[in-house]
């Protein structure tokens, strides 16, 4: 495959964003090698990434296959490669398909309960394409998908389920949930003109900021309960510290008449926020 195309898949999966759920994949990981005392394994760890990687990938490419024919019309994301015709809608379904058959056969290298549960996670990060269509709740089924990866990074190691990792993965789902909010605020009078559901478009950017910011509170908390639960350590309240810090960053960033800095507050502040409290919360494990 020439350099070109490889680029141009990864701009369709937008592979940057990969810093939003890896980084809480990689906690569950660690979290469980060492609260369950498991022994470390290089070749697990590789499963867990190659997982993110695949689902990751065919959810996002999924999406844009789904979402041509609304994206060729709307200003913003016409430029996208399906509706700009850089990649054909047959090969974005191949791509879709590999990548979901490539999730599926390395799950079954991890143990059984990952496998048995790979259909029901792509259910969740593949349908969530469609809820635009009928619900403005599908910012929380975003959410859930995203939450997924550290209870899955958990079970991996474990096979097992537990209340610390399930604490995280809603810290997850109501911080993913929160920040697709803000992002949707771009596309709110083009979501109302096409009949899409979103929150912005149901209730307004005002509102919609509004129960951002409580998805949010509702993020830290969860993360703060995990901490009280686990009984971490000094990095790991420096961590949650500056994950809270930083939601109430892009707040500031966004307001009603002015949504000129969404872009800072989607993308930077929210992966600054995901790979800081991952690291050093990893680090406090160890320490």
């Amino acid at each position: 495959m020439k350099t070109s195309a490889v680029s141009n898949y990864l701009s369709l999966i937008k592979f940057s964003h990969t810093v939003f759920a890896l980084p809480f994949a990689l906690l569950g990981f660690f979290l469980a090698v060492k609260t369950t005392e498991k022994n470390f394994d290089w070749k697990l760890l590789g499963l867990v990434v190659l997982c993110m990687v695949f689902a990751r990938s065919a959810a996002m490419a999924f999406n844009r296959l789904i979402d041509t024919d609304v994206d060729k019309d709307n200003p913003r994301t016409a430029i996208r490669e399906i509706p700009a015709g850089i990649i054909g809608k047959g090969s974005a379904l191949v791509f879709v398909i590999l990548n979901s058959f490539f999730f599926i056969a390395a799950t079954y290298f991890i143990n059984t309960i990952c496998f048995y549960l790979s259909p029901v996670a792509l259910l969740v990060i593949l349908g969530y394409s469609y809820t635009k269509r009928f619900t403005f709740l599908c910012h929380l089924i975003l959410g859930l998908g995203l939450s997924l990866a550290p209870i899955g990074a958990w079970l991996a190691v474990t096979g097992e389920f537990a209340v610390l990792p399930v604490l995280f993965s809603f810290a997850v789902l109501f911080w993913v949930s929160g920040f697709d909010i803000i992002y949707a605020l771009q596309d709110e009078a083009f979501d109302k003109s096409k009949g899409l559901h979103s929150i912005p478009a149901a209730i307004g950017t005002k509102n919609a900021l509004l129960l951002s910011s409580i998805f949010h509170f509702f993020s830290a908390d969860f993360i703060l309960a995990a901490g009280f639960i686990g009984n971490a350590g000094m990095y790991y309240w420096i961590a949650a510290a500056i994950f809270s810090g930083l939601l109430l960053y892009q707040h500031s960033l966004v307001k009603p008449n002015d949504l000129s800095k969404v872009n800072i507050a989607f993308f930077t502040t929210n992966g600054i926020a995901s790979i800081v409290f991952a690291s050093l919360a990893i680090v406090d494990l160890y320490l």
